[in-house]
């Protein structure tokens, strides 16, 4: 199955997030979660979107712990799952027991997923915040650091074109 979610086909009323705009976004979303106070001991990304977010955010917070929770929610653009669900392989949530986790995504759309995540890591004692890129007003979860709020479809630098097919283009 590929996965391309992007529709940027038609950039009008779309939010479009550059390359340098991620690094300008990220650095600030890490200066938020420092000027807080909160120290994670590792950052837990939500894969696929979290992935990039939360390799920025190790580095730029200096935090060499880091994994991920595989959720697959959203389908195609606008079409979703009934409800998040977990994939394999699964995070160790045993050696987070007791550690302050940041949670990285890109989105905080509907919030469901972001609210599955934190269901599964508060229940192992663990101190957990998270921190988004965008939050939509239609998430369910308040999440703790956000870098922008927008209501609108987001086009990230990440997903905006197709997926590489291993067949060369003509022109190349």
């Amino acid at each position: 199955m590929t996965a391309y979610h992007a529709d940027a086909s038609d950039i009008d009323g779309k939010e479009i997030l550059t390359w340098a705009g991620f690094g300008d976004a990220s650095r600030e979303l890490a200066e938020r979660v420092a000027a807080s106070g909160f120290r994670p001991d590792v950052i837990v990304a939500v894969a696929r979107g979290g992935l990039i977010v939360g390799g920025a955010l190790s580095y730029a917070l200096g935090v060499k712990l880091a994994d991920a929770m595989n959720v697959e929610f959203y389908t195609d653009v606008s079409e979703t799952l009934p409800d998040p669900v977990l994939l394999a392989p699964l995070l160790d949530i045993d050696s987070i027991a007791g550690r302050r986790v940041l949670v990285a995504d890109d989105v905080a759309d509907s919030g469901r997923t972001l609210q599955l995540v934190m269901d599964i890591l508060l229940k192992h004692r663990a101190e957990v915040r998270t921190a988004v890129l965008y939050t939509k007003p239609t998430s369910v979860y308040q999440v703790d650091f956000v870098w922008k709020d927008t209501a609108d479809w987001i086009v990230f630098p990440w997903s905006a074109l197709p997926p590489v097919d291993g067949v060369r283009s003509e022109s190349e």
